[in-house]
């Protein structure tokens, strides 16, 4: 009987263990992807269009991280990244533009000044939609 009762404990410890382990953790899955990318040119722009009004009807502040884009929603974060350099600024979509062909993105003065392109003028990105949740550092509206 004492082998039996040995048996059973251990038995009943080894079950216990196992339940107490943790999962593997997921694979990485479609939905870990940006919903939307784009790779292409940026420019910037900025004291020329200082206070205007931009077509959410703000006014521009070209010392905000700020952008333009054609079909964006207004509001949305993107993750600019140069990809000559690496560096990436995330920006709030404000605007309609850029207007010219082969564009696809204008940045504010900040931003092009924090991606390091304000004195080539342009620059060859990639931009990601961005969730909210990963907007730590951004102009006074995300931390409202």
């Amino acid at each position: 009987m004492p082998n039996r009762r040995g048996a059973v404990a251990v038995l009943a410890s080894a079950a216990l263990l196992a339940a107490c382990q943790s999962l593997p953790p997921a694979p990485a899955t479609e939905s870990h992807r940006p919903a939307f990318t784009q790779i292409g040119i940026a420019t910037w722009y900025g004291p020329h269009f200082q206070r205007r009004r931009t077509a959410d009807g703000e006014r521009f502040d070209m010392h905000a991280l700020t952008a333009a884009h054609r079909t964006l929603p207004f509001n949305s974060y993107v993750r600019v990244t140069d990809l000559a350099t690496d560096r990436s600024v995330i920006v709030r979509i404000n605007d309609r533009g850029p207007y010219r062909s082969h564009r696809i993105i204008d940045l504010s003065s900040r931003a092009a000044r924090e991606l390091g392109i304000r004195g080539d003028g342009i620059a060859r990105v990639r931009i990601e939609l961005v969730n909210v949740g990963e907007t730590s550092a951004l102009d006074g509206r995300a931390q409202e």
